[in-house]
């Protein structure tokens, strides 16, 4: 691959020039601390793999209500405004880009994991047959209950607050997380979302948080600093929908319509096949968005390259490579090998496996 590859034209994404289109995906790494304050050590983490074209942070809770995992970050205290502001600037430092991938995982929860007393919250109180990550390894989620109209307007208070602190913190932008079956995806799809009010029943009114919350957020940022992001084939987390095709096509004309800076679609989660079907509806529901799309999943550097030159996408998110390769961008500008992945040490643990992959000479960050 050469300098002259589409995977490394600058591009213009809303309000930011990308000048490559190897962007960093999501990646929870479950090592900040228990109140949700980032790692001290995510500043080289995240400082290291700058020269992504965008850096989308990992998922990062907006309300002690929203968490779902042990030792993931937050964003609802001073204390991690300040801590996250370290990292863009260490990002920054390095001439890259971030934004802050705001969450709430609704029902895939436990009730160890929540402020004292409290359940999951979900658009209907229906358990998921899923485990999450505590204290004590992999536990089934607990019962959630479904959440009140209060609990729904406080929700997208703490979508508004957590983008506000993002501002705060230096972030680029940010995107909202509505993918992988956690909560703004809960309430768009049936199998979770048996509710008779406003917010439930028609797929009009299942959309309505999502653009509530779009909304909301756009009151701190200019929408062409806000992304969100999608999952249309219902991978992972127990979700489903009785007509994906007729919910998604409506879901996508929204985002459309919402001028956004990019909708950023999973297209196939790690674990999971994607049959010819999917695909098919994947190329389907791409003809009812026009902006910035971004693909992920189960991407390399070729692939990538044959989808942003057909025109089937604008960039593409890599995950798992971009933990193992600090500099992925390079690796592809240049052929060379990737270092190889270390599975065990994907969630929590210490610098092992974060911090110490190494780069091409070529490449090196000091």
């Amino acid at each position: 691959m050469t300098n002259a590859s589409r995977l490394f034209t600058p591009v213009t994404m809303g309000a930011l020039d990308l000048p490559n289109r190897v962007l960093m995906a999501p990646l929870t790494r479950n090592r900040a601390y228990d109140d949700g304050t980032p790692w001290e050590k995510a500043q080289v983490y995240y400082g290291q793999r700058a020269s992504a074209g965008l850096i989308v942070s990992e998922a990062t809770q907006i309300t002690p209500r929203g968490k779902g995992y042990i030792k993931t970050p937050g964003m609802h205290s001073d204390a991690h405004v300040d801590a996250w502001r370290k990292i863009t600037d260490a990002v920054h430092a390095r001439g890259g880009r971030i934004f802050l991938q705001l969450w709430h995982v609704g029902r895939i929860s436990h009730d160890s994991l929540l402020p004292e007393g409290e359940t999951p919250q979900a658009p209907s109180a229906i358990r998921a047959d899923q485990k999450t990550f505590t204290a004590d390894g992999f536990t089934d989620c607990s019962e959630p209950h479904e959440m009140s109209l209060e609990e729904i307007a406080e929700t997208v208070e703490a979508f508004r607050q957590g983008a506000q602190r993002a501002r705060d913190a230096g972030f680029d932008g940010v995107e909202i997380h509505s993918a992988n079956g956690y909560l703004l995806d809960q309430f768009l799809q049936d199998k979770t979302n048996h509710r008779d009010d406003d917010y439930g029943g028609s797929v009009e009114n299942r959309m309505r948080l999502v653009r509530e919350i779009i909304d909301a957020v756009a009151t701190v940022w200019p929408r062409e600093r806000v992304g969100i992001r999608l999952s249309p084939l219902g991978q992972g987390n127990d979700i489903d929908d009785s007509d994906r095709e007729g919910l998604f096509t409506a879901v996508y004309k929204m985002i459309s319509e919402a001028r956004l800076a990019y909708l950023h679609v999973v297209e196939k989660l790690h674990g999971f096949d994607t049959d010819d079907e999917e695909v098919k509806l994947l190329e389907r529901l791409r003809e009812h968005y026009e902006g910035f799309y971004i693909s992920n999943g189960g991407y390399d550097a070729e692939h990538a390259e044959k989808m942003i030159s057909q025109g089937y996408c604008d960039a593409v998110t890599f995950g798992r490579p971009f933990i193992a390769n600090p500099d992925l961008p390079e690796r592809f500008r240049v052929g060379a090998e990737l270092n190889e992945q270390d599975p065990d040490s994907f969630y929590g643990g210490d610098e092992a496996g974060y911090v110490d992959y190494p780069f091409l000479p070529s490449a090196q960050v000091t």
